[in-house]
């Protein structure tokens, strides 16, 4: 099965309708680990979509350098009681986002988006396989609405160190044909990696694509499983710098490069890409995760551990 990918024309649009907005905050509220932000962002809002980023200024006005924070978008809302509205979502643990978690009600930040490349949807109904740990829970839920309208099956792999650090759990098992769950500390679902179930899920041949976003280590993992059975697989680098997910301080307009990946060409040759442009969104198997310093991880056994739950 071959995901199209947008054309160079589509993406050229999806760039030039980037825009910067002070926006107002209109809701704030505590997700286990983590803090969502809703923001009155009319412009971004009407051309986002799945796996796109958002980057947000750090810092009051006055700073004498001020950066940005690139988050991949949790939710775009076009039309509302208080207009055009996107969600982002702040893990508390990352000192770069205090600033952020810290906005309430009535705060104005300053976002520049809809940045990078969004993720291709199937050219016809298949069945799909999402894969997420931490924050990007919430991103890859849109994105299985918009799967499910199509017609696809779609299969969630949800991953965390804890319960406190699944995001979406929910709504995943009420809204995808079935939910796994994998925690590290065994405090629901299975306690492995989310890569882990995997095979088990790919090993029928009837899944036409695989969708990750994440922590790099999950999507490297992602990938790596993909490919040895075959399947497609796009995933989102926010951070290439990191591997705990999330995303850099950064200027979010594709200059200061801290946000480059290496990948292959067609023809074996290697060259860098930027996450808040030419990506987030990049086929798994032409990621040069080795440049990243990740080394491929053993196949893990395919067991449940006692007392794991398979979810939904």
């Amino acid at each position: 099965m071959t995901v199209p990918p947008d054309s160079e024309a589509t993406q050229v649009l999806h760039r030039s309708r980037v825009a910067s907005e002070s926006c107002e905050v209109i809701a704030t509220r505590r997700l286990g680990a983590y803090q969502h932000l809703t923001l009155v962002a009319p412009a971004v809002a009407e051309a986002a979509a799945p796996g796109q980023l958002v980057a947000l200024t750090v810092g009051d006005e006055g700073c004498v350098a001020p950066l940005r924070r690139l988050l991949l978008v949790h939710r775009a809302t076009p039309t509302g009681a208080y207009g055009g509205t996107v969600e982002v979502v702040l893990d508390l643990e990352d000192p770069a986002t205090d600033w952020l978690a810290r906005r309430r009600p009535h705060d104005h930040v300053d976002v520049v988006g809809p940045l990078g490349r969004r993720f291709p949807l199937p050219a016809e109904p298949v069945a799909c396989v999402l894969v997420a740990d931490g924050a990007a829970g919430g991103a890859m839920l849109w994105l299985s609405e918009l799967l499910r309208s199509r017609g696809c099956r779609v299969y969630m792999v949800l991953g965390g160190r804890g319960e406190d650090r699944l995001l979406g759990l929910v709504e995943a098992r009420r809204g995808c044909d079935r939910t796994v769950v994998t925690t590290l500390d065994g405090s629901i679902g299975r306690r492995c990696e989310p890569a882990d179930v995997l095979p088990q899920l790919l090993e029928g041949g009837e899944t036409g694509v695989v969708y990750a976003a994440g922590s790099l280590g999950l999507v490297r993992d992602t990938a790596a499983a993909a490919d040895r059975f075959g399947v497609v697989s796009l995933v989102a680098i926010t951070d290439p710098a990191t591997t705990e997910g999330g995303a850099g301080l950064g200027c979010g307009i594709g200059v200061c490069t801290t946000c480059a990946v290496p990948v292959a060409d067609p023809d074996g040759a290697t060259h860098l890409v930027r996450a808040c442009t030419e990506g987030p969104v990049l086929r798994g198997d032409r990621v040069r995760w080795e440049a990243l310093g990740l080394e491929p991880r053993a196949e893990p056994a395919l067991s449940d551990p006692p007392g794991s739950s398979r979810g939904h």
